[in-house]
């Protein structure tokens, strides 16, 4: 077999349109990205220009029309929908813009969910999520709900959520879109940190050239394709 990379996010050729007929519209056009273990990538672009439709492929969401995505050396974009989900659950870490943490559980259940999914026992993937929302400065506030916290807060736990598995790979979609700058700021920088202590590859959409500039690459979405800046 070929020699071992440490190449954890993979995609080439990839495309992606909508519509049908003249109404069809490219977003993607063989579309190419790496992103090895423990590096961080922006991707940057106007409004419309498929930042989201590109995490969305990434993560196994959509299907692209062309081209190939590999994570962990997988081809996820060949992967039957079962197979798909244990993948994603073990592999990929993903944090939107909204939280979408679960109202009526508590920062810890939120945080645990995703072991419980992988079949960990309760009061073990309980102990894990406390200890990772210890680290991100909410030990105190394992037993509150989403609506008992703060914006950054609940930011914070949903980051805790997507990596409390040990993802290889964490996508995060304007992860601070939604909060004031104070918030925004002690959210990207635990993105950074985590992103160097755990080694996990991290692809980071954001319209903040400021954050974009603190991922260790840097990429433009423009006419379908990905150029690097930095």
């Amino acid at each position: 077999c070929c020699a071992m990379s440490d190449t954890v996010l993979r995609c080439a050729g990839l495309a992606k349109s909508f519509g049908a007929g003249a109404l069809r519209v490219e977003v993607l056009r063989g579309l190419d990205l790496e992103v090895a273990a423990g590096e961080s990538a922006a991707v940057v672009g106007v409004s419309g220009s498929g930042k989201s439709t590109l995490l969305h492929l990434l993560a196994g969401l959509d299907r692209p029309d062309a081209g190939a995505v590999e994570l962990a050396g997988r081809r996820v974009d060949a992967l039957a929908d079962r197979q798909l989900a244990a993948l994603r659950n073990r592999h990929l870490g993903f944090v939107y813009q909204q939280h979408h943490l679960l109202p009526e559980f508590t920062a810890q259940e939120n945080a645990a969910l995703p072991l419980r999914l992988a079949g960990i026992a309760h009061a073990p993937a309980l102990e894990q999520a406390a200890r990772l929302l210890a680290r991100v400065g909410l030990g105190e506030r394992l037993g509150h709900k989403p609506g008992e916290l703060s914006g950054g807060e609940r930011q914070r736990a949903a980051l805790c959520r997507a990596l409390v598995m040990q993802p290889d790979l964490l996508l995060a979609d304007e992860p601070t879109g939604s909060l004031d700058r104070a918030a925004a700021a002690e959210v990207f920088d635990l993105l950074v940190e985590l992103n160097a202590e755990r080694r996990v590859a991290l692809a980071l959409v954001t319209h903040d050239p400021g954050l974009a500039r603190r991922m260790q690459a840097g990429y433009r979405l423009l006419d379908g394709r990905l150029e690097r800046e930095w």
